[in-house]
């Protein structure tokens, strides 16, 4: 007998149990692909961009040659953040977020970057891991319903124990807890091969970040100059 035929054998509760071992199966294959194209250059791009940027003669140089390496777009914020500082040194004069020297301005904008390029790299890591977790718990309440189930069949039953009656319903009971290994066993592999591959990709996204505080905005930088008043009209 097929896994199909003692699935299709099996009551409201074993169908939603497969139900549910389907969905987070989908779930995790749909963050594995993703995750997979979003690192498919892993840490090899982000040097490769960090180098690209040390080589370039301008920022604007700099932000052309990011963009040709950085495919995940995790470097680029960080260059963009860089530009943006510089630019806005006179517009936000005056306001809670011009308020301290450049390194202090520098060093919020480099920390928004760097928690946007993590929050890109970690999206998926908890799905793939509370579908680790639970997936194998999913599968064996599925393995206890059906031989609870099929305890019960046998209880009111007449005419003796035979293997047949017990093997199908012990059988769909076990493919239940085969479901559950089947879809738990790829999310944690995914998450503990992604979370490595992360971790390295973090490391260097801070070095950079530090480097980028240490040449452009080092300690002791003075503040930017006040914006100078606007005329006042005359009659």
């Amino acid at each position: 007998m097929s896994a199909l035929e003692l699935l299709t054998h099996g009551d409201a509760f074993s169908r939603g149990v497969a139900a549910l071992l389907l969905a987070m199966s989908v779930a995790s294959w749909v963050a594995i692909l993703w995750k997979a194209w979003l690192l498919r250059g892993g840490t090899r791009d982000v040097l490769r961009s960090t180098a690209a940027f040390w080589q370039a003669r301008t920022l604007d140089d700099a932000r052309q040659r990011v963009a040709s390496f950085d495919r995940a777009g995790l470097v680029g914020p960080a260059v963009a953040a860089l530009g943006q500082v510089a630019a806005d040194a006179r517009e936000t004069q005056g306001t809670l977020a011009g308020q301290g020297a450049l390194p202090q301005r520098l060093t919020r904008a480099l920390r928004d970057a760097l928690h946007g390029a993590l929050r890109r790299l970690s999206s998926g890591q908890i799905l793939l891991a509370t579908v680790g977790a639970t997936a194998p718990f999913v599968g064996l309440l599925g393995t206890v319903w059906g031989i609870h189930r099929a305890l019960a069949t046998i209880a009111v039953q007449t005419g003796g124990f035979t293997i047949d009656k017990v093997a199908g319903p012990v059988g769909e009971a076990l493919v239940m807890t085969a479901f559950g290994l089947a879809v738990a066993i790829p999310a944690v592999l995914a998450y503990n091969v992604f979370g490595r591959v992360i971790g390295r990709i973090e490391a260097e996204l801070e070095g950079f970040a530090h480097d980028l505080l240490a040449v452009f905005a080092p300690e002791g930088a003075p503040p930017p100059p006040p914006a100078r008043p606007m005329p006042a009209a005359t009659a």
